[in-house]
């Protein structure tokens, strides 16, 4: 038998920007993502029309969500339409399955950034989707590391950037974040396309035996158990 090739992949970045920096990095993780071949991404803005964004991210195989840290959390033009989604979640959860991913910047190095990488999680989580992690070991963390390496920021759980305060989004987050951004965007692409071939390449699933017995399964259950 041959297994015909599936079509292409499909990503979708959503994501809120307050100031332009984390659009930057947005930007860096479709980079990322584009780069393997048979990938076709969609970079959304949360601001965007409700319907037919909604309609984009259900298409999508996997989606990576993006929002500024603000006082340690994630935006609340994200949060607005995280909670959005809870009619595809409500829809039998529409979205299980999809692959999923995060990042995020804020003005300081730390900022509490994890705590909005695992807002993303739990969203991702309460729609059944499979979380993808950065996949990189922490950088610029022993005496001969540098500003310049990957994850300089020392993140796991999803892609992480720091932009100063005083530095618009022409000069920030710098290019080691960007690149950290990059191989996210990659990296969660080739997950995706790595989990649709072997879907396509998967035998049918046996049909699920009925949740409920049958009017006959019942008699006969009743008859051998009843003590006579």
């Amino acid at each position: 038998m041959t297994i015909s090739e599936p079509a292409g992949t499909r990503v979708a970045i959503v994501f809120h920007s307050g100031f332009g920096h984390t659009a930057n990095q947005a930007e860096a993780v479709a980079r990322g993502a584009r780069s393997m071949p048979g990938t076709h991404v969609d970079l959304l803005q949360v601001e965007e029309p409700h319907d037919a964004l909604l309609a984009t991210l259900d298409q999508a195989d996997a989606i990576i969500f993006g929002t500024p840290t603000y006082m340690g959390a994630a935006s609340a033009a994200f949060k607005q339409f995280s909670e959005s989604t809870s009619k595809a979640w409500g829809d039998d959860l529409r979205w299980s399955g999809k692959v999923a991913a995060g990042f995020t910047n804020s003005q300081n190095i730390n900022g509490n950034k994890e705590n909005t990488l695992l807002e993303l999680v739990v969203l991702a989580a309460q729609h059944g989707m499979h979380w993808v992690s950065l996949g990189l070991y922490g950088g610029w963390n022993t005496t001969t590391g540098s500003p310049e390496d990957l994850n300089r920021l020392g993140a796991f759980t999803g892609a992480m950037a720091q932009s100063h305060g005083d530095a618009g989004p022409d000069q920030a987050p710098p290019s080691s974040d960007l690149a950290t951004a990059e191989h996210l965007g990659r990296r969660v692409a080739q997950t995706a396309a790595e989990l649709k071939r072997g879907r396509a390449a998967a035998p049918p699933a046996a049909a699920s035996p009925s949740a409920e017995p049958t009017a006959d399964e019942q008699t006969a259950y009743v008859n051998a158990t009843t003590d006579r």
